[in-house]
């Protein structure tokens, strides 16, 4: 057993911080002596190792205590998904840390370029090569020949906001070698129109349980199928960070709502976003 500050002392956590945490129960001491004095198991602290990995995400104290008192809990998995989300964090801060340096070089442009202009070419020329017949005739007649529409292929892609969402989509894929590689080798398109149609099916599912909890088994099981079609139609290893993304649309862009409620029912953008939340470990409010 350990004293409240031997815990404090351990973990770099405020004394104050645990007595709150023992107030809004989300770590209970082991046992409170007669005195008030609280000590703690070593099972006790595996708990606040979790929580302790759960904020470093930034998930809210009471989100936390959700997932923490989620009797379906696979701490195993939960570890996995924590895992993955902090290297895309660490990611994130190294790309931020890096820019920063070269600020402070003396480099005050920051470079947007993620795609260089011969990755941007060879992109072309894998997607061109992909392209059927009617498909090539619909931007000849658009843009009045096939060098012209590649004229203008690569001036969009150069352009900062075509590159910032470039970096998204890096992020989707993990690396930039990855997405390259998707956009080189596209699936035929009838098996992309399957695994569309697929896609399109499992989200009116969903959107058919607008109401009920988004942690019910039903709920969490359509999702993860969702997860499943999306890494087959979007050839992503792990479409975590996609999702997460998508579902922040879901639940913040009111236009967003308003258009695709028209398609699947009042209420179900949002209750969508809320599911793949929850799925991700992330609770909605």
């Amino acid at each position: 057993m350990r004293t409240v500050k031997e815990v404090s002392n351990l973990t770099g956590i405020s004394v104050r911080t645990l007595h709150y945490y023992d107030e809004i129960d989300l770590l209970k001491p082991t046992v409170l002596s007669e005195a008030g004095y609280r000590f703690y198991d070593d099972k006790t602290l595996e708990k606040l190792q979790q929580i302790l990995f759960l904020r470093e995400l930034d998930l809210p104290l009471k989100q936390i205590k959700e997932i923490l008192e989620n009797p379906d809990l696979d701490k195993k998995e939960l570890l996995y998904r924590q895992k993955r989300m902090l290297v895309l964090k660490k990611e994130r801060l190294e790309r931020i840390i890096a820019s920063i340096g070269e600020i402070l070089k003396g480099d005050n442009k920051m470079n947007f370029e993620v795609f260089s202009k011969a990755e941007l070419e060879h992109m072309y020329r894998s997607m061109e090569t992909n392209m059927t017949e009617e498909q090539q005739e619909i931007f000849k007649k658009e843009y009045g020949s096939m060098e012209q529409f590649k004229k203008q292929f690569l001036e969009s892609a150069s352009s900062r906001q075509a590159q910032k969402n470039f970096a998204k989509v890096v992020e989707w894929y993990g690396d930039k070698e990855s997405a390259l590689k998707a956009s080189a080798n596209p699936k035929n398109s009838k098996i992309l129109d399957a695994y569309g149609n697929r896609l399109e099916q499992v989200t009116r599912k969903i959107a058919d349980k607008t109401g009920q909890d988004v942690n019910t088994f039903e709920v969490k099981e359509l999702v993860g199928e969702m997860d499943f079609v999306c890494r087959q139609l979007y050839q992503m290893d792990d479409v975590t960070k996609f999702l997460l993304d998508m579902a922040e649309n879901y639940i913040t862009n009111t236009k967003m709502q308003e258009n695709l409620d028209a398609v699947y029912g009042e209420g179900s953008t949002l209750f969508i976003g809320q599911a793949l939340k929850a799925f991700y470990f992330q609770p909605g409010e």
